[in-house]
């Protein structure tokens, strides 16, 4: 069974963004394969705090875990929403410069912290971020109507991105060219700074760490290897989705970089607000108006679901917020096989605007009541009255 990702990084489930990143800092230095050459154990546990922190320290791939355990990262899990990119974890070394650089990723600074924090003794152990790496994953807020909530349905949405260059496939170079080794730390990414007894090794101010260099960059996307651009997508939303529902579309991120595979689209949504119906969950709550006669001596009324009209038949003497029950009148599954119902809240109006005749017939009815038929008021006198005499004593 795999060990928990909170319980690797030693930090509670609650941990915030800053305490993720200063545990997996502190971890990751003392785990380091470089300051524990030829220990198996110790290049295990750095790849097991990496993939702990990549997953933690992203958002949606943090609420994934939290709701699907470490399936949402496996074949299994893609289908509920999960799937880390589609491609795996990423290259722990690679975590582990962009964490220290302070930098997203390809960030080139990485290399002299490395250096500081172990003495200049990397040598040619140090890892560059030279060949193709994966975009990043988006998210795309969608609001949409109860109805398409409920019954699904086909929308288009315009996505701003990063997509990798047409012209030159998102190698950045110019046709005819490609990428060389940089002349000035001889394609290493590193360049050693001397300042008396000590030497401390650096990333390379040229290249910026890579240990290529572009000299012949693409025209239309400036030798980035990527390009601004906007698409419009159409997603298919299924019955059952509610506000907070995650749509993944794979490979509809941002585009790599130096012809790495692309990141996925999070499409998030949110409900709109009905105006007769409220969802909870899978059921649905609609409060009915019905007049006193039919409260009173019951009958047959008409009421909206949200599969079409249906009958529905009023006990007689039913009070005013009774709730009635529709089984299986509620919102489908997203997972199929069942359906909610619907709950039916009773509101009895009392009428207004009444004409003599209609008051003279409702006076008469007062005059002939008894108290049987009105149990809950005979109930609360008698217990007012039980107070009421208790107290003047």
């Amino acid at each position: 069974m795999a060990k928990d990702y909170y319980e690797i990084l030693g930090v509670n489930k609650g941990a915030s963004e800053t305490e993720i990143k200063k545990a997996y800092r502190k971890l990751a230095i003392k785990h380091h394969p470089d300051k524990n050459q030829g220990d198996k154990k110790a290049e295990d546990k750095f790849k097991e705090l990496s993939q702990a922190y990549e997953v933690l320290s992203d958002q949606s791939k943090r609420q994934q875990y939290d709701q699907f355990g470490h399936a949402a990262f496996t074949g299994a899990g893609r289908g509920a929403g999960g799937g880390g990119g589609g491609g795996g974890f990423h290259d722990p070394f690679d975590i582990f410069s962009q964490v220290f650089s302070g930098g997203g990723r390809g960030g080139g600074g990485g290399g002299s912290i490395f250096e500081e924090l172990f003495g200049g003794g990397g040598g040619g152990s140090s890892r560059r971020s030279s060949g193709p790496m994966e975009g990043a994953d988006l998210r795309y807020d969608l609001e949409i109507d109860f109805e398409d909530a409920v019954y699904g349905a086909d929308k288009k949405i315009k996505i701003p991105r990063m997509e990798t260059c047409d012209s030159c496939h998102g190698s950045g170079c110019a046709g005819g060219s490609a990428r060389e080794s940089c002349s000035h730390c001889h394609g290493t990414g590193q360049v050693t700074m001397s300042q008396g007894f000590f030497s401390v090794r650096q990333a390379c101010p040229i290249c910026r760490g890579e240990g290529e260099m572009i000299k012949n960059p693409c025209r239309k996307c400036n030798g980035e290897g990527r390009v601004r651009a906007e698409k419009i997508l159409k997603i298919h939303i299924p019955p059952g989705v509610d506000t907070g529902s995650k749509l993944r579309v794979a490979g509809e991120g941002e585009g790599g970089l130096r012809g790495g595979s692309p990141g996925d689209l999070y499409v998030v949504m949110h409900v709109r607000p009905h105006e007769v119906f409220q969802r909870d969950g899978l059921d649905v709550l609609c409060e009915i108006p019905i007049d006193f006669p039919t409260a009173t001596l019951g009958g047959v009324v008409e009421v909206p679901t949200i599969t079409g009209k249906t009958k529905m038949k009023i006990p007689s003497g039913t009070q005013n917020r009774t709730v009635l029950r529709l089984k299986g009148k509620g919102i489908p599954s997203l997972r199929g096989g069942r359906r909610g119902d619907q709950h039916l809240r009773i509101f009895v109006e009392v009428p207004k605007n009444l004409n003599k005749e209609q008051k003279e017939l409702l006076k008469k009815y007062s005059e002939v009541q008894n108290k049987s038929s009105h149990p809950m008021m005979e109930t609360f006198l008698k217990k007012a009255k039980n107070f009421i005499k208790g107290n003047s004593k």
